[in-house]
């Protein structure tokens, strides 16, 4: 059986998402090797991700490596995956999704209700800080970059009052003891596809597509299908204000998505419930951008340095 080579990025939490496909395709009997490889979102490491615009920005360099034959799979973080793929490639699976909510941590408060006025609050995310100043107009909200343990290390140093991660990322790397409490979905909107893994191949690579069907969990896709349909139809990018929940109950995919300019001044939410994932993610999208989303979009790009192209 030949050699398996999973291209992924080398952040801690990268590396773990390798090596749980990895364990798992050895106990199958594959030989597997992780090659670690370097994206544009790694070396940028001073700069608002908002602000980088780069498209597929943590994902170009591993379908370079793919394309060129010198891996045979990506692992990814769903949520870091543009939408709409590069021609040549394919989502062979989307793993069984970890805990999609964000994540309260602090060394001095419980939750976000605890914080006093103009507390310091660490998110590099303009989802969250836009859903964070609807919730908490008073706080001061300040970007944060680094690797979960780099944050970490900067809240225990007292730089934050508190930060938001996502609990999955903390979950998986047995984290979760900083934990102080956790954001209902309603309150705090994930960011699309948050907690799924996508496993990522050459387009028409049956051997590949036949050794990964086994991580493919169906109701997930059903479900990021339809939050990656809602920012498609946004014309969104990974690092914009966007955020979509979807999940499966009794055949039907349920969603919420919400629009936020980054001040927290306008929020707009919108959801729906229907037996076709991309169907109901297209619709509510639509739904969303008659009743202001485009025109809040239109303002977070005039922002930023280069505008995000659509993914």
């Amino acid at each position: 059986m030949a050699r398996l080579r999973i291209g992924s990025r080398g952040s801690q939490l990268a590396f773990w998402q390798a090596n749980h496909v990895a364990t798992e395709l050895r106990s199958r009997g594959h030989e597997v090797e992780i090659l670690v490889i370097k994206t544009t979102g790694d070396r940028i490491t001073d700069v608002a991700l908002s602000q980088v615009g780069t498209k597929g920005m943590f994902t170009k360099e591993i379908e370079e490596a793919l394309a060129a034959g010198d891996v045979d799979l990506a692992v990814h973080s769903l949520k870091d995956l543009p939408t709409d793929l590069p021609p040549g490639f394919e989502i062979a699976a989307i793993t069984k999704r970890e805990d999609p909510r964000d994540a309260f941590l602090s060394a001095k408060y419980g939750s976000l209700i605890e914080l006093p006025p103009a507390a310091r609050v660490g998110t590099s995310s303009l989802r969250r800080q836009a859903q964070l100043r609807q919730l908490r107009a008073d706080l001061d909200v300040q970007p944060l970059r680094g690797n979960v343990d780099t944050r970490l290390r900067k809240l225990q140093a007292g730089e934050y009052d508190a930060i938001i991660l996502a609990a999955a990322g903390l979950n998986r790397l047995g984290l979760t003891t900083h934990v102080c409490s956790y954001f209902d979905t309603r309150e705090m909107c994930p960011a699309v596809g948050q907690g799924a893994l996508a496993l990522e191949i050459r387009a028409g690579d049956a051997h590949m597509r036949e050794a990964l069907a086994v991580f493919d969990s169906l109701s997930d896709r059903a479900s990021t299908d339809c939050e990656r349909a809602v920012l498609r139809s946004l014309g969104g990018g990974c690092q914009v204000p966007i955020g979509a929940y979807a999940h499966v109950a009794d055949g039907e995919v349920s969603v919420v998505a919400v629009v936020a300019d980054p001040t927290g001044t306008a929020v707009l939410r919108e959801g729906g419930t229907g037996a076709d994932a991309e169907k109901l993610g297209r619709s509510v999208g639509e739904t969303l951008l008659k009743r202001g989303a485009a025109k809040i979009l239109e303002q977070v790009y005039g922002k930023m340095a280069a505008a995000p192209e659509q993914p």
